[in-house]
């Protein structure tokens, strides 16, 4: 079960990348990318399995269910902008990117840095 654990933080990882990088790409030219609405699920499901296998007590630790709380809220702030952005184009601007791009840089930096 470690290696599936394991596995889906890799995907996690992998899904906030997308989302951060296809934002910043899409800077000087508003518009979210495809591959961010993929990415910002990708990182939504792999997020709830990994809170799931970690509180079933299959990952040998048990998560910090405050900081997981705040990531969550963070991340539906951010798919809510992004499928907002992609059912309505015309509304994203610079800022509106920038507010996806610190929101994941913040979403980020909480997992790293809350101990």
């Amino acid at each position: 079960m470690e290696l599936v654990y394991n596995l889906l933080v890799v995907l996690h990882l992998l899904g906030w990348a997308i989302v951060l990088g296809g934002t910043l790409v899409n800077l000087r030219t508003p518009k979210i990318a495809t591959g961010v609405l993929h990415g910002i699920l990708t990182a939504l499901v792999t997020g709830i399995l990994i809170v799931g296998i970690a509180s079933a007590g299959l990952a040998g630790h048990e998560p910090n269910t405050t900081k997981i709380a705040v990531k969550l809220v963070v991340a539906l702030v951010v798919a809510t902008l992004v499928i907002l952005g992609v059912r309505k184009p015309s509304r994203v601007t610079t800022g509106y990117l920038g507010a996806i791009a610190g929101l994941t840089a913040l979403n980020v930096a909480i997992a790293v840095l809350w101990r």
